[in-house]
């Protein structure tokens, strides 16, 4: 299959939870089998307009981010791709309204992957690419949700959410280097003081406590948990690959979030999977409840205080350093989603 992913922002160029699954799922489609291009701005160096790296094809449709040059150009670089379906992330919207052009010309279905909305993004132009798409996805019910109100019909999205390698965390050996874990991009959406408020709270109890992610925060989630008094029990580990943190949290007993932003809470699905007791702070704007409505191994709380109190409660729960339950996040069915929606829009497409 011929996929044409259009973002003129790539991880390369812009790292955040948008480009990040974009980027995992065009080199994950490459790896087995298909013929994927990126239509971006440029985010490599010299004259050349392609660009190959793990297997994806980045073809430069302009050369620095500019929105709605992006949008007017990239109907052309469609048609030189002549992709079986095309795949668009939901910002810029303008993009997306771009996309469509071309695929009505090419006769081709457009899917949008739509994460979250960004600074400048306005609510007319995120109604106009959330309606008409043959399939949207979300990777999450918050997000679907978020779709439906800018106008996307109930039948047109789909959920489909993030993955893990869940075959690591089958063979990986546990460390045990800490008891309570926190794991996110440190950023101004990471609210990692009520994890410290809650493990303030027990102060009189025996535990050992890591915080994995780095970010713009960091310094300041170090002072907060100087001024608690409780930084001689907390480490912080800085950004870590999936080989070395999914051994910490197989070896660890519970995993908070607390994030007040979250489209899909990853770390927390690896921690799940890793056997952790997941408890979320319930936030408006986060999909990690999502995880543990239905989770044996799970809770929700609305505080520190009650964050605090199911930190003590989970002594209760036997230490485990894998949950089968969450196999079905795996990379390999996750992306089996992905092909049977862009099989099933390019069947549909061929009805009209």
């Amino acid at each position: 299959m011929r996929i044409a992913f259009v973002s003129m922002y790539t991880e390369q160029l812009r790292a955040d939870g948008a480009t990040r699954r974009m980027r995992r799922v065009s080199e994950r489609l490459a790896a087995s089998g298909h013929d994927v291009s990126v239509l971006c701005a440029q985010w490599w160096e010299g004259e050349v307009p392609e660009f190959e790296q793990n297997d994806v094809n980045y073809i430069r449709v302009t050369e620095t981010p500019s929105a709605p040059k992006f949008a007017s150009k990239v109907p052309f670089a469609l048609r030189r791709v002549k992709p079986d379906v095309i795949h668009a992330t939901n910002s810029p919207p303008t993009q997306v309204t771009g996309a469509k052009t071309a695929a009505r010309f090419l006769r081709v279905p457009v899917v949008v992957d739509w994460w979250a909305e960004r600074e400048g993004d306005s609510s007319s132009a995120c109604k106009r690419a959330a309606r008409g798409p043959k399939r949207v996805i979300a990777p999450s019910q918050m997000v679907k949700t978020d779709v439906r109100e800018y106008g996307a019909s109930e039948e047109a999205v789909r959920v489909v959410p993030e993955s893990i390698d869940f075959e690591l965390v089958r063979e990986a050996e546990a460390d045990d280097r800490a008891d309570i874990l926190y794991s996110r991009h440190l950023d101004q959406y990471a609210n990692v003081e009520s994890f410290f408020l809650a493990l303030a709270e027990l102060r009189d109890k025996d535990w050992r406590a890591a915080v994995i992610g780095d970010g713009p925060e960091r310094a300041e989630a170090e002072q907060t948990a100087a001024d608690l008094r409780i930084d001689d029990r907390v480490e912080f580990l800085g950004e870590l690959p999936p080989e070395e943190f999914v051994p910490i949290m197989k070896g660890a007993h519970v995993f908070a979030q607390t994030a007040a932003v979250e489209p899909f809470a990853n770390d927390l699905l690896w921690a799940l999977a890793s056997g952790c007791v997941g408890i979320v702070e319930y936030q408006a704007r986060s999909s990690a409840h999502e995880l543990v409505v239905n989770c044996d191994r799970g809770a929700r709380v609305t505080s520190p205080q009650e964050l605090a109190d199911e930190i003590s409660a989970a002594a209760g729960y036997s230490q485990e350093s894998i949950n089968e339950e969450f196999a079905s996040f795996d990379h390999d069915d996750v992306l089996r989603r992905y092909e049977d929606i862009y099989a099933d829009a390019i069947e549909d497409y061929g009805w009209f």
